[in-house]
């Protein structure tokens, strides 16, 4: 059975639920997440998506994003996720959110009202191979360069919070 996601409007109030894959087809505003693991060295966990998912397939993303379910808090669905994708949890805070467009694989639209959350974690990272390809730390300024030579490497959401938020010490 397909995973429902909200469908939001501009400020971020549910309007209704929708299949997320249909969503994606249509380019319906959506609720999302993405967090940002950092250890206490500085570098922060990013994670290179399954080769088998629908979209982004094999790109690299931030730490951990997804959707929340219908009726599912936004906080509760990222720690859920943080376990699901990479076998831990920590505390993580809110630190802003954006509003995003972007074509990704094929014909599919991401359209994202994003919540950003921050966290540090130093302990073993257990990446779901349904979910995870490969995992690694990285200093944020490597991480700009990386970018910078290799951007189809990357996701469009990841690429724009990096650009955008220097709360998350991308700047």
């Amino acid at each position: 059975m397909e995973e429902n996601i909200i469908l939001v409007d501009e400020q971020d109030t549910p309007i209704g639920s929708m299949p997320k894959l249909l969503a994606h087809q249509l380019g319906k505003l959506h609720r999302a997440f993405s967090v940002f693991i950092f250890n206490a060295k500085g570098e922060l966990l990013i994670q290179q998506r399954a080769a088998h998912k629908y979209h982004s397939a094999g790109q690299w993303a931030n730490s951990c994003c997804s959707h929340p379910h219908p009726k599912e808090e936004t906080l509760a669905a990222a720690k859920r996720r943080l376990m699901e994708e990479l076998g831990f949890t920590t505390d993580i805070s809110p630190v802003g959110h954006f509003i995003y467009h972007a074509q990704v694989t094929g014909d599919l639209i991401e359209h994202e009202y994003d919540h950003l959350f921050v966290g540090q974690y130093d302990g073993i990272v257990k990446p779901n191979p349904n979910e995870v390809s490969a995992i690694r730390w990285i200093l944020p300024s490597d991480l700009q360069q990386e970018i910078k030579t290799n951007p189809e490497h990357f996701t469009p959401w990841f690429k724009l919070i990096i650009n955008q938020y220097p709360l998350l010490k991308f700047n």
